[in-house]
C-alpha cells in the first residue's frame, strides 16, 4: 500500500466504451478499461481478449542462419552445449533448448554460470566446454554482449549461436545471433525463453518434425515470460496466457513438486502465483547456491528426485527471504542521505549478491526513484538496479560505463560489475543522468487509475470479468480501480510477523473485504479517520472452498476538493418574479410542445453516485449534475467529486433545469443524482437540449433525501408564520424583505419559495406585495384557513 499525493486517469471516449460494452457484452468498467488502454474498437478488443497473436518464426532476426548451423552440427553428431543464465528466464530457456536439441537427435551438454562467475558467458566457461570437446555452443538468454568470449570460443574451434533478448551494443558477436530486437519483426519484446520457443518451431520445421511440438514447452516459456517482466503484449501475451494455462495441467514432475512445496494447487496457478510463488523458488537456486538444481528440477522425469530438489529450492527460498529482509533494512538506512537525488546507489560489504535485485525493487517501491544495490567483495562488487517507468536505467548505466567493469540489462532492470573505489563516481553520474530526465512529478507517487467506480461495483462478477484482461504484468498491469471517498475500517494484522493487513473498504452503503500487502495494521488503521480516494485491484479469492471478491490495496490519496458551479442560480428577485408569473400547479414552465428525446437514457441507478460521477468526469467530457437543491448538495459534491472536474463541476436543480433548459446544451453528459419531483421529470431530462447521454444515478439514499427536501419545501405553514412575524403588522421592502423571505435557516429559501409565500398570503388578503418597489405590507384581518388559498392547495 502506498500513500500517494494523488492519482491520474487517462481520458477516454465514453461513447466508444458504451458501444464496446453493447457489442461485446462487457460491463461499463471493463469497457472503459479497454478503451483507455487503446482497445476501444470492437475488433481490437476481441483480438486483445482472444490473446492468440502468433508470428512466423522465420521473421525473427537471425533464425535462418542459426537453424542452418545447429542442424548441420546435429546431423554430423557433433557435441553441442547449451549455456544459459541463473534466473528463471535463463533456466527455463536452457531447459527448453536442451529439450529441443534432444528432439532433434542430439545429446547436449548444458552449463549455467554460478553467482560467483556472474552473468553471461565467461572465458573460463568457454575453456571448460572446449576441453569437453564441444563443437557448437548455443547461448540462451545471454551472449549478445559476450564479444570477447565468443571470439575465444571460435579460436578454440567452436561455432557459436547466440539467442538473447538483452539490449545489444553497437557491435554484435561474430556468429549467428537470434535476437527479437534486431529485426523488423513484430515480437521485439520476447524474453529469452520466448526466443527459444520461436527458434524451436523453426528448427523442428526445417528438420521435418511437427513445429507445433515446440508448444509442449509453452509452460516453461509462459513462466519465464511472466517472471522476466517483459511487456505482456503481442505474442508475449499469448505465450503468458497459454503458458499459465499449461502450467495448471503440466505433467512435469519438477513443476508439480514445486507447486506442492509452494502450497499451490495446480488449478490455482495464475500469473501472480507464477511470478510470486514459483518464480522465486527457481531464482533462489541461482541467487544463493547452484542454479543447476533448478534446471535439474525442470528436466527430471523422476518424481522422487523432483520432490527432493523442490524441497531444496523451498529451503533456499526461505533463506533468501531472511537474507533479503536483513539487507533491505540496511540498504534502506543507507538511502537516507540520497533521498534528494533522482537516483540512488547503495553499496556495502557483506551483502549477498544473489538478492541485490530484489532489494533494489523494494527500494524503488519505497522511494519512487531508480535504485542500484551493490554487494561489495573486497576490491570489486556486483550490483543490480531497478527503475521506474519514466526512466531508462540501461541508458543511465551506459552513460556511466567508464566507471564500470561491465554491465547489461534493459530499460527497467540492469546488472553491473564495478571496482569498489568507483562506487561514488557511479552514484554521482547516475544521479546526474536521472536528474536531467526526471522531473519532480516523476519522483512523486502518483497512482495511475484505469477505471472509477463505486464500492457497490466491486463484485465477484466484475472480478471474474477482469480476469479476461489477464495475464497481468509488465505492459499489462492489473487494472487499478478507484473508489472515491471511501473509508478504511476494521483493520487487522495478517501474515508472518504481521507484515500485512486485512480491512473493510466502505463506500456509501457498500462494503468490500480487502488486503494490503507489506502494510502494517497500525499505519493502515491510522488512515481510517477520514475518507480517501482508494485505488485497488479486484480479484477472486478462493479460500476453504469459498469464492468471493477481494480488493487488494494499491494506494490511498486524499480526496480532491473542488468548486461547484450552480448553473441555475439567478438573482433572488429575478427568480421570485419568474415564479410569480408561473401557474402554481406546475413544477416548471410548460413546454410549448411535448419534449422529444434527444439523449440516450442510461439507467445506472443503484451503482453509487460517486463512482459513476468519477467515471464520467475522468473521461474528460463535460458533465452537468442535476440535483434537488444545489446548496444542500454543495458540500458533499465539492468534497467528493468536484475535484475530478478540471474546470469546476456544473450543477443545476431540477426546477432550474426546467426553467433554463438551454443550459444543458453544452454538456454531453447529464447526471441525475437526485430523482425529479414528478414522473415527467425523466422525459424532461432525456429531452434536454443537446446531444449525448442522460444518466439516472439515484439510489435509496437520494430518494430519501429528495423526499425530505420536497416535504420541507411544501410544508409552507412554518415559513408563512416566520414571514408574518417578520412583518409584525407593518411593512418590509428591499433587502429587509428579501431577508425575511429567505428565512433564518441553514439554507436560505429560494426566490421560488419566497414567491409561494407571497402568493398564498396575497390570495388570503393578508399582505399586499408590490413587485415594482419590492415591498410587502401586512393587511389587517382575522385568522383564516390556509386551505382557502388556491396556491396553497396547489403546492400541497
Amino acid at each position: 500500500m502506498k500513500l500517494t499525493s494523488g492519482w491520474t486517469c487517462e481520458p477516454y471516449d465514453v461513447a466508444a466504451a458504451t458501444r464496446l460494452s453493447a457489442v461485446l457484452g462487457l460491463s461499463p468498467a471493463v469497457a472503459a478499461i479497454l478503451t483507455r488502454r487503446g482497445h476501444g474498437d470492437p475488433v481490437a478488443a476481441r483480438a486483445f481478449l482472444r490473446a492468440s497473436e502468433r508470428s512466423d518464426p522465420a521473421g525473427l532476426f537471425g533464425v535462418e542462419e542459426a537453424c542452418e548451423v545447429i542442424l548441420r552440427h546435429v546431423r554430423a553428431g557433433a557435441r553441442v552445449a547449451v549455456f544459459g543464465d541463473y534466473d528463471v528466464d535463463g533456466v527455463c530457456s536452457t531447459a527448453m533448448m536442451v529439450r529441443t536439441l534432444r528432439a532433434l537427435g542430439a545429446g547436449p551438454l548444458w552449463r549455467l554460470p554460478s553467482r560467483e562467475e556472474g552473468y553471461g558467458l565467461s572465458k573460463a566457461a568457454v575453456a571448460e566446454l572446449a576441453a569437453a570437446g564441444v563443437k557448437l555452443l548455443v547461448t540462451v538468454d545471454c551472449g549478445v554482449g559476450s564479444i570477447e568470449e565468443i571470439a575465444v570460443a571460435r579460436e578454440r574451434g567452436m561455432e557459436v549461436v547466440v539467442t538473447d533478448h538483452h539490449r545489444p551494443s553497437e557491435t554484435l558477436p561474430g556468429c549467428p545471433v537470434v535476437h527479437p530486437g534486431l529485426g523488423p519483426g513484430p515480437d521485439r519484446e520476447l524474453c529469452g525463453a520466448g526466443v527459444v520457443l520461436k527458434l524451436s518451431e523453426a528448427l523442428r520445421e526445417r528438420a521435418g518434425l511437427d513445429p507445433r511440438e515446440a508448444e509442449e514447452d509453452i509452460d516453461l516459456a509462459g513462466l519465464a515470460t511472466v517472471c522476466d517482466m517483459v511487456p505482456l503484449r503481442g505474442e508475449n501475451r499469448r505465450i503468458a496466457r497459454e503458458g499459465i494455462e499449461a502450467l495448471a495441467r503440466t505433467p512435469r514432475p519438477g513443476l508439480r513438486a514445486l507447486m506442492r512445496v509452494a502450497g499451490l494447487e495446480p488449478g490455482e496457478v495464475d500469473a501472480q502465483a507464477a511470478g510470486f510463488r514459483l518464480g522465486p523458488r527457481i531464482n533462489a537456486a541461482g541467487r544463493l547456491q547452484r542454479a543447476d538444481a533448478a534446471l535439474e528440477l525442470l528436466l527430471t522425469e523422476d518424481p522422487e528426485r523432483a520432490d527432493q530438489v523442490a524441497r531444496e529450492l523451498d529451503l533456499l527460498n526461505r533463506d533468501r527471504r531472511e537474507t533479503e529482509q536483513r539487507m533491505l533494512s540496511a540498504a534502506d538506512a543507507a538511502c537516507a542521505d540520497q533521498l534528494h537525488a533522482a537516483a540512488i546507489v547503495v553499496a556495502a560489504e557483506g551483502w549477498h549478491p544473489g538478492v541485490v535485485g530484489i532489494v533494489a525493487s523494494r527500494l524503488v517501491e519505497r522511494h519512487r526513484r531508480p535504485c542500484v544495490v551493490i554487494a561489495l567483495d573486497g576490491a570489486t562488487g556486483r550490483g543490480s538496479g531497478r527503475s521506474i517507468a519514466p526512466y531508462d536505467l540501461h541508458a543511465g548505466i551506459a552513460s556511466a560505463q567508464r566507471h564500470l567493469l561491465g554491465f547489461g540489462g534493459h530499460r527497467m532492470a540492469a546488472g553491473l560489475q564495478i571496482e569498489t573505489d568507483r562506487v561514488a563516481e557511479l552514484r554521482a553520474a547516475l544521479a546526474a543522468h536521472a536528474g536531467e530526465r526526471l522531473g519532480p512529478a516523476d519522483l512523486i507517487g502518483v497512482q495511475k487509475v484505469d477505471a472509477v467506480l463505486g464500492g457497490g461495483g466491486l463484485t465477484l462478477d466484475l472480478a471474474e470479468e477482469l480476469e479476461r484482461l489477464g495475464p497481468f504484468g509488465a505492459g499489462n498491469p492489473a487494472p487499478a480501480l478507484l473508489v472515491p471517498g471511501a473509508r478504511i475500517e476494521h483493520v487487522t494484522a495478517m501474515g508472518e510477523e504481521h507484515a500485512h493487513a486485512r480491512f473493510s473498504l466502505v463506500a456509501g452503503a457498500a462494503r468490500a473485504r480487502g488486503v494490503a500487502f507489506r502494510t502494517s495494521q497500525r499505519s493502515l488503521a491510522a488512515c481510517g479517520a477520514q475518507a480517501h480516494d482508494v485505488a485497488v485491484s479486484l480479484e477472486r479469492n478462493c479460500w476453504n472452498g469459498r469464492v468471493e471478491p477481494r480488493v487488494v490495496m494499491c494506494s490511498l490519496s486524499p480526496t480532491r476538493p473542488g468548486a461547484l458551479v450552480d448553473l441555475g442560480a439567478r438573482p433572488f428577485w429575478e427568480e421570485l418574479r419568474s415564479a410569480l408569473a408561473c401557474d402554481p400547479a406546475l413544477w416548471w414552465p410548460a413546454p410549448s410542445e411535448a419534449p422529444t428525446q434527444s439523449r440516450t437514457v442510461s439507467d445506472r441507478r443503484g451503482e453509487g453516485f460517486a463512482g459513476l460521477a468519477g467515471d464520467l468526469l475522468t473521461s474528460g467530457e463535460p458533465v452537468l449534475v442535476v440535483v434537488a437543491d444545489v446548496e444542500r448538495r454543495r458540500s458533499s459534491l465539492e468534497t467528493l467529486v468536484a475535484g475530478m472536474a478540471p474546470r469546476g463541476l456544473g450543477a443545476i436543480s431540477w426546477t432550474a433545469l426546467g426553467a433554463k433548459p438551454g443550459v444543458a446544451a453544452a454538456y454531453p453528459h447529464l447526471l441525475a443524482l437526485d430523482p425529479p419531483p414528478t414522473e415527467e421529470g425523466v422525459a424532461l431530462f432525456a429531452g434536454a437540449l443537446g446531444h449525448g447521454s442522460a444518466h439516472l444515478a439515484w439510489g435509496d439514499p437520494e430518494c430519501s433525501f429528495t423526499a425530505a427536501y420536497w416535504r420541507a419545501q411544501l410544508a409552507l405553514r412554518p415559513a408563512l408564520a416566520e414571514l408574518w412575524r417578520a412583518l409584525d403588522g407593518g411593512s418590509l421592502a428591499g433587502d429587509a424583505l428579501a431577508s425575511a423571505l429567505r428565512g433564518s435557516g441553514a439554507y436560505p429559501r429560494s426566490g421560488a419559495l419566497g414567491a409561494r409565500l407571497l402568493r398564498v398570503l396575497s390570495e388570503l388578503a393578508l399582505v399586499e406585495f408590490d413587485a415594482a418597489t419590492r415591498s410587502c405590507k401586512a393587511l389587517p384581518g382575522a385568522r383564516t384557513d390556509l386551505e382557502r388559498s388556491a396556491a396553497h392547495r396547489a403546492y400541497g
